[in-house]
């Protein structure tokens, strides 16, 4: 929460694309990389790490499936139909599941421990959701008789295998492009600030520059040791997809010829992608840079919110079920939580504060209390930092563990808030934020949320700067709001909560 004084306007540099990129996953990892060869020629083309995955992911299940009945003597099912039946299900659940957290996408770093606990929750999930429905299938059809522990012991093996494949591929997608490079078309300041933005990424790839025109050409795009802009554009546009991983368009489409708008187009389709920046930024990095929102950003193509979707009401129902279950399972801690915070620093036990919801409508939020009792401090630091003293023992675990959130669920199955969405922001934060960060105000198209693509990505704000970086998550969150990113959220969160990530 911020201090009261009036700042200055946060974001001066929205027409370039200028970002802070300090949240960005620290450096990239130490990688062996393997001999190029077959694997790596052919993990070059986009489509083939996604297939291959597939394939292995296929095989090794069958293969595993089948090991695992035949030490049971193949009790658990009647026919070949039903084996072919049950590990359909499976199968089906498992893709569905490994393809939310990106074990498809080969965008996705595949090498990070965060990456691993997500797949390892993905299959667990996998396997519990296959076990509901094949058991539910059995009470259909008494001649089904699935075993728990062939189930059981499948899944075991299934999930250190195809984690392992993931990562012995990874190294080959990442050794086959490393001598590639992405081609750049720009040279001006949008350029320069994409390149300064790379830099901070965990990207791989080097950058090329390339100038439409002759004024750039021979500089350096940003200072001293940055690449050099080049000329010449059109001959590097001969067969871009033996040379380059891509192509960035850092310039406006009005500023190139229709020749080479044409290859451009040519080369979409037929050889590498394409990418503008914006497009680029949602791809690699997942977040809506500031840079493209306007007035007008909602009304574009590609919004589900602008259109009465059957998601709108499944994920209501959702909300409702899901929040009065864990209410229930969670139920002897709304007895112990308050019990400790009593305890520690008395009452109350409960934090209430009017926050801003959907269209701007007011609410109270509860929460459990984590910091120490105090009366308002207008002039004081209203920000929540690292090692804040004002944070209790007891509130210190609670926010590591998201528990002091669970009252919330409350608010959720009331309607205020949903599972997942923005942040609920403070309503005196909301009014300095709308004054200060241009468009702010477009975060409040949704519902907020308990968890969301910001709080997953980005760590728990400290200042303005990081209020304008959330933006950008919230704003791709709107972007591409749908069942498959809000089903990613939830593993995310889950890894947050059992690895006590949370402040």
């Amino acid at each position: 929460m911020p201090n009261t004084r009036e700042p200055q306007t946060v974001v001066q540099e929205i027409p370039g694309f200028k970002e802070d990129r300090s949240a960005f996953p620290s450096g990239r990892a130490d990688i062996i990389m393997p001999r190029v060869g077959f694997w790596s020629h052919f993990l070059s083309h986009e489509w083939s790490s996604a297939a291959l995955y597939l394939f292995l992911d296929v095989v090794s299940w069958l293969t595993i499936y089948r090991i695992a009945g035949w030490f049971r003597y193949d009790a658990f099912y009647a026919t070949p139909f039903q084996f072919f039946i049950v590990n359909f299900i499976q199968l089906s659940v498992i893709v569905a599941a490994l393809y939310f957290v990106g074990g498809y996408d080969r965008t996705v770093e595949k090498l990070t421990l965060g990456y691993a606990a997500e797949h390892i929750l993905a299959v667990a999930a996998a396997g519990l959701v296959s076990a509901m429905l094949i058991y539910s299938a059995a009470t259909f059809d008494q001649t089904m008789k699935p075993s728990r522990g062939v189930l059981l012991l499948s899944f075991a093996l299934f999930l250190p295998l195809s984690l392992a494949y993931r990562r012995w591929i990874r190294q080959y997608v990442v050794a086959s492009s490393a001598g590639r490079s992405f081609l750049v078309i720009g040279g001006g300041a949008t350029a320069r600030h994409f390149y300064e933005a790379y830099k901070k990424s965990s990207n791989g790839q080097q950058l090329e520059f390339v100038a439409v025109g002759e004024e750039h050409v021979g500089q350096r795009i940003a200072g001293e040791g940055s690449p050099i802009v080049q000329g010449d554009l059109a001959s590097k546009l001969d067969n871009p997809g033996n040379r380059y991983n891509g192509i960035i368009l850092a310039e406006r489409a009005g500023s190139l010829n229709d020749q080479l708008l044409e290859r451009l187009v040519h080369a979409q389709f037929q050889e590498t992608r394409v990418y503008t920046l914006e497009s680029f930024y949602e791809t690699q990095w997942r977040y809506l840079p500031l840079g493209i929102v306007d007035p007008f950003w909602p009304l574009q193509t590609g919004f589900q919110l602008a259109r009465t979707s059957p998601y709108h009401y499944l994920k209501r129902l959702f909300d409702i079920t899901a929040s009065a279950t864990a209410l229930a399972i969670c139920s002897p801690l709304f007895v112990l939580i308050p019990l400790l915070i009593w305890i520690e620093d008395g009452a109350p036990v409960l934090f209430r504060q009017e926050r801003v919801g959907r269209d701007g409508k007011r609410f109270i939020l509860f929460k459990f209390r984590t910091m120490r009792c105090r009366g308002d401090e207008p002039d004081g630091d209203l920000y929540t930092r690292e090692g804040d003293p004002r944070v209790t023992r007891v509130g210190r675990w609670l926010r590591k563990l998201r528990l002091d959130e669970l009252p919330q669920l409350c608010n959720a199955i009331k309607g205020d808030i949903s599972l997942i969405g923005p942040r609920p922001e403070w309503s005196k934060c909301a009014e300095r934020y709308e004054r200060s960060i241009p468009f702010y105000h477009f975060r409040h198209l949704v519902k907020p949320g308990i968890t969301g693509w910001a709080q997953v990505n980005y760590p728990y704000g400290e200042s303005d700067r990081d209020a304008v970086e959330k933006l950008k998550y919230d704003l791709y969150y709107i972007r591409h709001y749908s069942l498959k990113l809000d089903a990613m959220i939830v593993l995310k969160t889950l890894y947050t909560m059992l690895f006590g990530k949370g402040r």
